[in-house]
């Protein structure tokens, strides 16, 4: 509908119409100051031409050489990085040690070494016979002589078996003459032809036999006789006893296995047997039938004199020692077996000593030992022969050297062959 054609307004519509259209007016200006002070927008970046095909390329290849390259970097230094951290670690876990030498000193006219005091005989007794023990007659601390009776034993099995034994002999002591009998009797008869000769062979065979029978029973019999004689315990040889481990009633069987009981054990003390290892520097020096003396520390300023008897004329491969034995008198008994003292060999030689600090041993379970620095500064545990101990410092008599290298305060876990730094 055209505007000519539209109805007229009246009064009222007419007034909100133009209203309306004032708002609309007010609006528009409004919009068209603010434009004029807004500062001007961003402004569109020139267009450019595309780049040719081939520079796109070199572009794009350069920035993939820099970026490896820059990976390449990255990874070199980090593997660089942890090659360093793995050789500081392998050598901070290596030990840094400190060395000593030891000191040498000046030779000594007399030879001080550990002795072992052992009886000169010495044997454990057993029974050689089943039974009940009846009574002993002698205690430890005994001093008795050989032969002399210890022990009674009493053997009501073996006592029956003896019997039966001694009766079956008389069984076959019968049989044999009897046997005799009949073999002379077919022997007289196969010379008339009487019997024939089998006959008279099967009669002298059975004799033979019997008399084999009769050996025998002689033989079982005789055993069970020397059985009964083991009824009473004797001492073998003359000495001390140093162990009773039976009472009366103890049921005893004989032997030494598992089910034997030792009864009593018997040593001989006059004279001692003092046992030495003495250095291999020393062993030449080690003669036998050479005076010694002996002292022990219960017996403060005595001095027992003994004579070199034997040696094992060999050293030893694990100590380097030569094993000696002293032959100490000990009419008095003053001298127990199992004691321990101090053996002092007059060598008069040239061989130097050496000494080391404390602090340098090793307590392991096979013996005192020192740890050397070896070959590529790898650990060498030494056993070590002590001689005297001097407080801070002690007298090795075997296992090291001047020329050695021990390990000051060495830790308890080193071991064999270990890795170490020597510290300057």
């Amino acid at each position: 509908m055209s505007e000519e054609n539209k109805p007229p307004l009246n009064p009222g519509e007419e007034h909100h119409a133009l209203s309306i259209q004032a708002q609309r007016d007010i609006e528009i200006e409004a919009i068209q100051q603010h434009g004029r002070h807004q500062s001007p927008g961003i402004q569109r970046p020139p267009e450019l031409p595309p780049a040719p095909p081939r520079k796109a390329l070199t572009l794009v290849s350069i920035a993939l050489v820099a970026l490896l390259a820059a990976g390449g970097l990255s990874i070199f230094a980090q593997v660089r990085h942890e090659r360093t951290l793995v050789k500081a670690t392998e050598r901070d876990s290596v030990p840094t040690v400190a060395v000593v030498s030891p000191t040498q000193e000046n030779p000594d006219e007399e030879l001080v070494l550990p002795g072992s005091l052992q009886a000169f005989e010495e044997s454990p007794i057993y029974a050689r016979t089943n039974g009940y023990l009846l009574r002993w007659y002698r205690d430890i601390g005994s001093k008795v002589t050989k032969g002399e009776l210890l022990a009674d034993i009493d053997t009501p099995e073996v006592d029956q078996e003896l019997n039966q034994a001694r009766a079956a002999r008389l069984q076959i002591i019968a049989q044999k003459d009897l046997a005799k009998i009949s073999a002379d009797r077919w022997q007289k008869l196969l010379k008339t032809s009487s019997v024939s000769e089998q006959e008279n062979d099967q009669q002298a065979s059975g004799y033979l036999q019997a008399q084999a029978n009769l050996a025998a029973a002689d033989a079982n019999v005789h055993r069970l006789e020397q059985l009964e004689g083991f009824k009473k315990v004797y001492a073998p040889f003359s000495g001390v006893l140093t162990k009773r481990n039976v009472d009366p009633g103890a049921l005893i069987n004989a032997g030494a296995g598992v089910a034997g009981r030792e009864l009593f054990d018997l040593a001989r003390v006059d004279p001692l047997r003092v046992y030495s290892s003495v250095p291999q520097a020393y062993a030449p020096f080690i003669k036998n039938g050479a005076r010694t003396t002996v002292t022990l520390q219960e017996f403060p300023g005595q001095k027992f004199t003994g004579v070199v008897t034997r040696t094992a004329e060999s050293i030893d491969a694990a100590t380097r020692t030569l094993l000696t034995e002293v032959d100490l008198p000990n009419k008095d008994g003053h001298l127990l077996p199992g004691s321990f003292g101090e053996v002092h060999f007059a060598i008069g030689s040239s061989v130097s000593k050496v000494t080391i600090p404390v602090n340098t041993m090793l307590f392991r379970a096979e013996g005192p030992r020192v740890a050397l620095i070896g070959p590529g500064g790898k650990v060498l545990l030494r056993l070590i022969t002590i001689g005297r101990d001097y407080g801070t410092t002690l007298e090795i008599l075997g296992g090291v050297s001047p020329a050695d290298k021990i390990i000051v305060n060495p830790p308890d876990s080193l071991e064999e062959g270990q890795q170490v730094n020597v510290a300057p």
